[in-house]
């Protein structure tokens, strides 16, 4: 008898790394949910690659900020299929700026974005999920590197590497495993958007011992397996994925 089909949320699944996330479940079986906030056009893509590498979409739209947008996503995940195997918290965006430049607005609605929808995702998540439950979130590098202008964005990631830390915790007694990704540099659409972009992928391919960024499908691919059967004693660990970039002083 063949195993039941997974049921996964993918957060911000419709480009780069959440995209690959979402194809690479779907090339399981899997169902994914693939929850967007504002970029409908390339959420339905992603839903249409989905069913066409094996596995079935369901589209959600939600502003993971907000508690009660959670509540309903969750509620349509459970009215719909009923569980939740595997969360991934992967939505995430941000403000260039230094510390003395920062606005507290910006400050607050960049921690809002990126560390509070790992918060209220597990809060509502973890009563849908059954024994063997995943969730993986994905940081990056500037949780723990400078990076000019990445202040608010590395401060939040930060707070979601801690945040992993104690839900995994209190999450284990149920056999839910709580871990997280931090990527290096990966190659997307979202370097053209910062000034000398281009430039800066190319110092940073030449720092990297291979000499190759990452690419999303590398970081799908740890995801996956996080949410393994084979990972179940990988427990509220923060896992690099940057080619060996960080290694160098």
């Amino acid at each position: 008898m063949s195993a039941p089909r997974r049921e996964v949320l993918v957060t911000g699944g419709g480009r780069g790394i959440g995209r690959a996330i979402a194809l690479r479940f779907a090339g399981a079986g899997a169902r994914v949910f693939v929850s967007f906030f504002v970029n409908r056009e390339a959420a339905e893509k992603t839903a249409r690659d989905v069913e066409l590498c094996g596995g079935a979409a369901h589209l959600v739209q939600a502003d993971l900020k907000e508690p009660a947008e959670v509540t309903r996503l969750i509620a349509e995940i459970e009215k719909v299929a009923g569980r939740l195997d595997v969360l991934v918290s992967n939505a995430a965006s941000g403000v260039l700026r230094g510390g003395l430049e920062l606005s507290a607005k910006q400050w607050d609605w960049v921690l809002a974005t990126n560390a509070r929808p790992l918060l209220l995702l597990a809060q509502e998540a973890a009563r849908l999920m059954p024994a063997g439950g995943r969730i993986v979130a994905l940081s990056s590098l500037g949780s723990q590197r400078v990076i000019p202008g990445y202040v608010a964005i590395g401060a939040s990631k930060a707070a979601l590497e801690a945040l992993t830390r104690y839900l995994a915790v209190e999450l284990g007694a149920q056999e839910i495993t709580v871990n997280a990704v931090s990527a290096g540099a990966v190659e997307t659409d979202v370097w053209h958007l910062i000034p000398d972009g281009a430039k800066a992928l190319e110092a940073i391919r030449a720092g990297t011992p291979g000499k190759a960024l990452v690419t999303p499908e590398a970081v799908a691919d740890v995801v996956f397996f996080l949410a393994s059967p084979a990972a179940r004693f990988i427990q509220g660990q923060v896992l690099t994925v940057d080619g060996g970039y960080s290694l160098r002083a």
